[in-house]
């Protein structure tokens, strides 16, 4: 049986800010707007970090100090682009040997707001799962709650 490559979850979002200002609160603030119940620590999560460089990591630390790795920084082109791969599998542990990747625009449209692009591809690495899995992050529980979390603190 084929089975048909989901298309990649795209969003894109405005912010009243500079593509600079746009990277570093995405970036280097990644642990002030995620979504705290996105978790993978059994403490509760205390903050996302994103080593903004190629081979980073990006992990979350939890509020006893224990660390949860999601995945790595592939590619970092600051305040343009950054290009993470996304290492989390189809029941959201983290698999080494899995990757999906999540690539981040920041392109100015005016002298004071930037477009915030958001593109998680390579979905069919999920295998049976790729559907259910886009829908997932596709949704206002997914990317489309995330980056208006980002938005506002970005604001």
């Amino acid at each position: 049986m084929h089975m048909i490559e989901p298309v990649p979850v795209r969003k894109s979002v405005i912010v009243r800010a500079s593509p600079q200002k746009a990277f570093d609160v995405f970036v280097n603030g990644m642990g002030g707007w995620w979504i705290r119940e996105h978790s993978l620590t059994e403490s509760g999560q205390k903050t996302v970090i994103v080593e903004a460089r190629a081979g980073g990591r990006w992990f979350e630390v939890g509020n006893a100090g224990e660390e949860r790795d999601w995945g790595r920084v592939i590619a970092c082109d600051p305040p343009h682009r950054i290009l993470l791969a996304w290492q989390l599998n189809a029941e959201f542990d983290f698999d080494p040997a899995f990757q999906t990747e999540v690539e981040v625009w920041f392109e100015a449209t005016s002298e004071n707001e930037t477009t915030v692009t958001l593109e998680h591809r390579q979905l069919a690495n999920y295998g049976a799962k790729a559907h259910d899995l886009r829908g997932v992050l596709d949704s206002e529980k997914g990317w489309g709650g995330l980056l208006a979390s980002f938005a506002a603190k970005a604001a």
